[in-house]
Protein backbone atom coordinates (compact mmCIF):
# COMPACT_ATOMS: atom_id res chain seq x y z
CA UNK A 1 0.00 0.00 0.00
CA UNK A 2 1.12 3.65 -0.78
CA UNK A 3 1.73 5.83 1.32
CA UNK A 4 -2.00 8.02 1.53
CA UNK A 5 -1.50 12.15 0.89
CA UNK A 6 -1.75 14.21 3.61
CA UNK A 7 -4.94 14.93 2.78
CA UNK A 8 -6.21 11.79 2.88
CA UNK A 9 -4.93 11.17 5.92
CA UNK A 10 -6.40 14.37 7.35
CA UNK A 11 -9.61 13.20 6.54
CA UNK A 12 -9.56 9.80 7.83
CA UNK A 13 -8.66 11.10 11.09
CA UNK A 14 -11.29 13.50 11.21
CA UNK A 15 -13.70 11.14 10.69
CA UNK A 16 -12.10 8.42 13.39
CA UNK A 17 -12.26 11.68 15.98
CA UNK A 18 -16.06 11.62 14.55
CA UNK A 19 -16.92 7.92 14.79
CA UNK A 20 -17.97 7.86 11.17
CA UNK A 21 -18.51 4.09 9.94
CA UNK A 22 -16.82 4.91 6.84
CA UNK A 23 -13.48 6.35 8.56
CA UNK A 24 -13.88 3.37 11.07
CA UNK A 25 -14.17 0.51 8.37
CA UNK A 26 -10.96 1.78 6.35
CA UNK A 27 -9.66 1.59 10.35
CA UNK A 28 -9.97 -2.01 9.74
CA UNK A 29 -9.51 -2.86 6.72
CA UNK A 30 -6.12 -1.15 7.30
CA UNK A 31 -4.97 -2.86 11.23
CA UNK A 32 -3.81 -5.70 9.49
CA UNK A 33 -0.75 -3.56 7.91
CA UNK A 34 0.19 -1.88 11.06
CA UNK A 35 2.67 -2.92 13.75
CA UNK A 36 5.97 -1.31 12.21
CA UNK A 37 6.44 2.13 13.73
CA UNK A 38 7.64 2.96 17.06
CA UNK A 39 4.75 4.67 19.01
CA UNK A 40 6.84 7.67 21.46
CA UNK A 41 4.66 9.33 23.91
CA UNK A 42 6.01 12.19 25.14
CA UNK A 43 4.63 13.56 28.47
CA UNK A 44 5.34 15.58 31.23
CA UNK A 45 4.53 19.44 32.83
CA UNK A 46 2.97 22.00 30.48
CA UNK A 47 5.55 24.42 30.23
CA UNK A 48 8.83 21.44 30.06
CA UNK A 49 9.13 22.48 26.56
CA UNK A 50 7.66 19.01 25.25
CA UNK A 51 6.18 20.53 21.28
CA UNK A 52 9.90 21.94 21.16
CA UNK A 53 11.81 18.90 21.94
CA UNK A 54 9.24 16.75 19.38
CA UNK A 55 10.13 19.17 16.98
CA UNK A 56 13.83 19.05 17.22
CA UNK A 57 13.31 15.27 17.38
CA UNK A 58 11.57 15.29 14.33
CA UNK A 59 13.95 17.76 12.09
CA UNK A 60 16.78 15.02 13.54
CA UNK A 61 15.11 12.04 12.32
CA UNK A 62 14.41 13.55 8.90
CA UNK A 63 17.92 13.90 8.77
CA UNK A 64 18.41 10.27 9.18
CA UNK A 65 16.32 8.97 6.56
CA UNK A 66 12.99 8.73 8.64
CA UNK A 67 9.35 9.51 8.60
CA UNK A 68 7.16 11.22 11.14
CA UNK A 69 3.90 11.45 12.26
CA UNK A 70 2.99 13.46 15.45
CA UNK A 71 -0.07 13.78 17.32
CA UNK A 72 -0.07 16.60 19.63
CA UNK A 73 -3.57 16.19 22.25
CA UNK A 74 -4.38 19.84 23.30
CA UNK A 75 -6.80 21.27 25.78
CA UNK A 76 -10.45 21.35 23.97
CA UNK A 77 -11.79 24.64 23.30
CA UNK A 78 -13.98 25.68 25.84
CA UNK A 79 -15.91 27.32 22.86
CA UNK A 80 -15.79 25.46 20.09
CA UNK A 81 -14.80 22.03 21.77
CA UNK A 82 -12.35 21.62 19.13
CA UNK A 83 -8.08 21.84 19.82
CA UNK A 84 -6.38 25.28 20.57
CA UNK A 85 -3.98 23.84 17.58
CA UNK A 86 -0.98 25.88 19.66
CA UNK A 87 1.84 23.06 19.30
CA UNK A 88 0.93 23.34 14.88
CA UNK A 89 1.80 27.40 14.91
CA UNK A 90 5.16 25.82 17.05
CA UNK A 91 5.50 23.46 14.38
CA UNK A 92 4.74 25.10 11.44
CA UNK A 93 8.29 25.05 9.60
CA UNK A 94 8.03 21.53 9.50
CA UNK A 95 4.42 21.54 7.51
CA UNK A 96 6.13 21.48 4.23
CA UNK A 97 8.05 18.43 4.29
CA UNK A 98 6.33 15.63 2.87
CA UNK A 99 7.97 12.99 5.50
CA UNK A 100 6.45 14.59 7.97
CA UNK A 101 2.34 14.57 9.21
CA UNK A 102 1.32 16.59 11.96
CA UNK A 103 -1.94 16.60 13.49
CA UNK A 104 -3.39 18.23 16.47
CA UNK A 105 -6.20 17.36 17.93
CA UNK A 106 -8.56 17.81 21.39
CA UNK A 107 -8.73 15.88 24.00
CA UNK A 108 -12.47 16.37 24.02
CA UNK A 109 -12.78 16.03 27.62
CA UNK A 110 -10.94 12.83 28.13
CA UNK A 111 -8.81 12.27 31.19
CA UNK A 112 -4.91 10.94 30.72
CA UNK A 113 -3.60 13.88 28.67
CA UNK A 114 -4.92 11.72 25.36
CA UNK A 115 -8.26 11.58 23.34
CA UNK A 116 -9.98 8.11 23.44
CA UNK A 117 -9.83 7.99 19.48
CA UNK A 118 -5.92 8.66 19.76
CA UNK A 119 -4.89 4.77 19.65
CA UNK A 120 -6.97 4.76 16.79
CA UNK A 121 -5.21 7.58 15.05
CA UNK A 122 -2.16 5.97 15.95
CA UNK A 123 -2.72 2.90 14.57
CA UNK A 124 -3.95 4.78 11.13
CA UNK A 125 -0.68 6.35 10.72
CA UNK A 126 0.81 3.09 11.60
CA UNK A 127 -0.48 1.66 8.91
CA UNK A 128 -0.11 4.62 6.72
CA UNK A 129 3.92 4.11 6.52
CA UNK A 130 5.27 6.73 8.96
CA UNK A 131 8.33 5.34 10.98
CA UNK A 132 8.21 7.01 14.00
CA UNK A 133 4.98 8.46 15.65
CA UNK A 134 4.81 10.77 18.43
CA UNK A 135 1.96 11.55 20.60
CA UNK A 136 2.33 14.34 22.93
CA UNK A 137 -0.03 14.57 25.64
CA UNK A 138 -1.94 17.62 26.63
CA UNK A 139 0.65 18.14 30.04
CA UNK A 140 -1.97 17.94 31.92
CA UNK A 141 0.27 16.41 34.99
CA UNK A 142 -1.05 13.69 37.50
CA UNK A 143 -3.15 11.72 34.56
CA UNK A 144 -0.24 11.59 31.90
CA UNK A 145 0.08 8.03 32.42
CA UNK A 146 -2.75 7.08 29.97
CA UNK A 147 -0.41 7.50 27.48
CA UNK A 148 1.03 4.43 28.19
CA UNK A 149 -1.52 2.67 27.08
CA UNK A 150 -0.81 4.14 23.56
CA UNK A 151 2.61 4.36 23.43
CA UNK A 152 5.57 1.67 23.19
CA UNK A 153 8.11 4.11 24.83
CA UNK A 154 7.34 6.67 27.26
CA UNK A 155 9.46 10.24 26.98
CA UNK A 156 9.20 12.08 30.26
CA UNK A 157 9.94 15.73 30.35
CA UNK A 158 11.05 17.41 33.10
CA UNK A 159 12.80 21.19 33.17
CA UNK A 160 14.21 23.20 36.13
CA UNK A 161 12.71 25.91 37.71
CA UNK A 162 8.99 24.46 37.14
CA UNK A 163 7.97 24.20 41.48
CA UNK A 164 9.12 20.81 42.80
CA UNK A 165 12.18 19.16 41.18
CA UNK A 166 10.40 15.80 41.69
CA UNK A 167 7.45 16.90 40.41
CA UNK A 168 7.05 13.77 38.18
CA UNK A 169 7.06 11.67 40.88
CA UNK A 170 4.00 13.14 42.90
CA UNK A 171 2.59 13.22 39.62
CA UNK A 172 2.64 9.27 39.44
CA UNK A 173 4.81 9.52 35.81
CA UNK A 174 8.09 8.43 36.85
CA UNK A 175 6.75 5.29 37.08
CA UNK A 176 6.01 4.68 33.26
CA UNK A 177 9.03 6.55 32.00
CA UNK A 178 11.44 4.85 29.68
CA UNK A 179 13.50 8.46 29.05
CA UNK A 180 13.61 10.75 31.26
CA UNK A 181 14.53 14.21 29.96
CA UNK A 182 15.42 17.25 31.67
CA UNK A 183 15.29 19.93 29.07
CA UNK A 184 15.95 23.84 29.01
CA UNK A 185 19.26 22.42 30.96
CA UNK A 186 20.98 25.88 30.52
CA UNK A 187 18.62 26.63 33.51
CA UNK A 188 19.43 27.32 36.73
CA UNK A 189 18.57 24.55 38.68
CA UNK A 190 19.44 21.98 35.75
CA UNK A 191 21.65 20.13 37.88
CA UNK A 192 19.82 19.74 40.85
CA UNK A 193 16.57 18.44 38.91
CA UNK A 194 19.19 15.73 36.87
CA UNK A 195 20.33 14.48 40.74
CA UNK A 196 16.64 14.84 41.74
CA UNK A 197 15.34 12.32 39.07
CA UNK A 198 18.38 10.16 39.41
CA UNK A 199 18.28 9.68 43.18
CA UNK A 200 14.76 8.83 43.11
CA UNK A 201 15.26 5.84 40.16
CA UNK A 202 18.01 5.05 42.32
CA UNK A 203 15.30 4.30 44.99
CA UNK A 204 12.94 2.95 43.33
CA UNK A 205 15.39 0.65 41.35
CA UNK A 206 13.85 -3.27 42.35
CA UNK A 207 15.69 -5.51 45.04
CA UNK A 208 16.01 -9.48 43.66
CA UNK A 209 12.56 -11.09 43.53
CA UNK A 210 11.05 -8.00 43.41
CA UNK A 211 8.70 -6.43 40.52
CA UNK A 212 10.22 -2.97 39.43
CA UNK A 213 9.98 -0.40 36.63
CA UNK A 214 6.49 -1.58 34.53
CA UNK A 215 6.42 -4.46 36.38
CA UNK A 216 3.41 -5.70 37.99
CA UNK A 217 3.51 -3.43 41.14
CA UNK A 218 3.47 -0.42 38.66
CA UNK A 219 0.88 -2.09 36.88
CA UNK A 220 -1.24 -2.14 40.07
CA UNK A 221 -0.59 1.37 40.81
CA UNK A 222 -0.70 3.23 36.87
CA UNK A 223 -2.00 0.18 34.95
CA UNK A 224 1.05 0.78 33.15
CA UNK A 225 2.61 -1.93 30.15
CA UNK A 226 5.03 -4.00 31.53
CA UNK A 227 8.96 -4.49 30.81
CA UNK A 228 11.83 -6.75 31.93
CA UNK A 229 12.82 -4.30 34.89
CA UNK A 230 16.64 -6.38 34.54
CA UNK A 231 17.08 -5.53 31.53
CA UNK A 232 16.12 -1.49 30.59
CA UNK A 233 18.02 0.93 33.03
CA UNK A 234 15.71 4.52 32.30
CA UNK A 235 18.54 7.62 31.14
CA UNK A 236 18.49 10.60 32.43
CA UNK A 237 19.52 13.24 29.48
CA UNK A 238 19.62 16.63 29.47
CA UNK A 239 18.77 18.57 26.41
CA UNK A 240 18.57 22.52 25.17
CA UNK A 241 15.65 21.86 22.39
CA UNK A 242 15.93 25.26 21.71
CA UNK A 243 19.25 24.53 20.09
CA UNK A 244 19.14 20.97 19.65
CA UNK A 245 22.11 20.82 22.26
CA UNK A 246 20.93 16.71 23.55
CA UNK A 247 18.57 15.76 21.43
CA UNK A 248 20.58 13.61 19.24
CA UNK A 249 21.45 11.53 22.90
CA UNK A 250 17.46 11.21 23.00
CA UNK A 251 17.03 10.21 19.78
CA UNK A 252 19.35 7.68 20.36
CA UNK A 253 18.05 6.60 23.49
CA UNK A 254 14.19 6.04 21.51
CA UNK A 255 15.95 3.99 19.09
CA UNK A 256 17.70 1.50 21.68
CA UNK A 257 14.97 0.87 23.94
CA UNK A 258 12.90 -0.33 20.31
CA UNK A 259 15.83 -2.33 20.01
CA UNK A 260 15.15 -3.71 23.79
CA UNK A 261 11.61 -3.96 23.03
CA UNK A 262 12.51 -5.92 19.91
CA UNK A 263 14.63 -8.57 21.92
CA UNK A 264 11.40 -9.89 23.52
CA UNK A 265 10.45 -7.19 26.34
CA UNK A 266 7.65 -5.83 23.96
CA UNK A 267 6.28 -8.57 23.57
CA UNK A 268 4.72 -8.69 27.46
CA UNK A 269 4.01 -4.59 27.02
CA UNK A 270 2.06 -5.00 23.55
CA UNK A 271 -0.21 -7.99 24.86
CA UNK A 272 -0.78 -6.14 28.13
CA UNK A 273 -1.90 -2.95 25.66
CA UNK A 274 -4.50 -4.46 23.55
CA UNK A 275 -5.91 -6.57 26.41
CA UNK A 276 -6.57 -3.10 28.10
CA UNK A 277 -8.02 -1.72 24.74
CA UNK A 278 -10.17 -4.63 24.25
CA UNK A 279 -11.38 -4.44 27.68
CA UNK A 280 -12.17 -0.66 27.59
CA UNK A 281 -14.28 -1.43 24.52
CA UNK A 282 -16.19 -3.39 25.54
CA UNK A 283 -16.74 -1.33 28.49
CA UNK A 284 -17.85 1.13 26.35
CA UNK A 285 -20.54 -0.83 24.21
CA UNK A 286 -21.58 -2.54 27.05
CA UNK A 287 -22.14 1.13 28.96
CA UNK A 288 -23.90 2.11 25.79
CA UNK A 289 -26.21 -0.85 24.87
CA UNK A 290 -27.05 -0.19 28.91
CA UNK A 291 -28.07 3.43 28.36
CA UNK A 292 -30.43 2.56 25.56
CA UNK A 293 -31.62 -0.04 27.38
CA UNK A 294 -32.44 2.05 30.64
CA UNK A 295 -35.73 4.06 31.07
CA UNK A 296 -34.92 7.74 31.05
CA UNK A 297 -37.03 8.46 33.64
CA UNK A 298 -36.14 5.33 36.17
CA UNK A 299 -32.45 6.70 35.53
CA UNK A 300 -33.15 10.47 36.30
CA UNK A 301 -35.20 9.48 39.52
CA UNK A 302 -32.22 7.50 40.96
CA UNK A 303 -29.63 10.07 40.17
CA UNK A 304 -31.87 13.01 41.77
CA UNK A 305 -32.06 10.50 45.08
CA UNK A 306 -28.11 10.57 44.73
CA UNK A 307 -28.58 14.12 44.57
CA UNK A 308 -30.63 14.10 47.44
CA UNK A 309 -28.03 11.90 49.48
CA UNK A 310 -30.92 9.05 49.58
CA UNK A 311 -28.75 6.74 47.76
CA UNK A 312 -25.01 6.25 46.84
CA UNK A 313 -24.11 6.07 43.75
CA UNK A 314 -23.07 2.32 44.24
CA UNK A 315 -26.48 1.27 45.14
CA UNK A 316 -27.93 3.39 42.07
CA UNK A 317 -25.33 2.00 39.45
CA UNK A 318 -26.40 -1.37 41.26
CA UNK A 319 -30.50 -0.81 40.99
CA UNK A 320 -29.67 0.33 37.06
CA UNK A 321 -27.75 -3.15 36.37
CA UNK A 322 -30.80 -5.08 38.13
CA UNK A 323 -33.24 -3.47 36.11
CA UNK A 324 -30.91 -4.61 33.13
CA UNK A 325 -31.16 -7.91 34.40
CA UNK A 326 -34.49 -8.68 34.63
CA UNK A 327 -34.68 -7.61 31.39
CA UNK A 328 -32.84 -9.44 29.49
CA UNK A 329 -34.68 -12.64 31.02
CA UNK A 330 -38.16 -11.35 29.83
CA UNK A 331 -36.38 -10.92 26.56
CA UNK A 332 -37.73 -14.19 24.83
CA UNK A 333 -34.55 -16.30 22.55
CA UNK A 334 -34.76 -15.82 18.94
Amino acid sequence: MSRPSKRELARLITGIENGDPNALRTLREWYGRAGRAHIVGVTGAPGSGKSTLVAALTRLARSRGQTVAIVSVDPSSPFTGGAILGDRIRMRELFEDEGVFIRSMANRGALGGIARSTADIAVALDAAGYDLVFIETVGAGQAEVEVARVAETIVVVEAPGLGDDIQAIKAGILEIADILVVNKADREGAERTMSALQAALDLSTPSAGTAGHHGPGALRRVEAPAANAAGWRIPVLKTIATEGTGVEAVLDAIARHRQYLDQGAGAQRRAQRLEYEVTIRLRDLLLKRAMQQIEPARYRALIEACIARELHPQDAAQALLNALSREADRTPVE
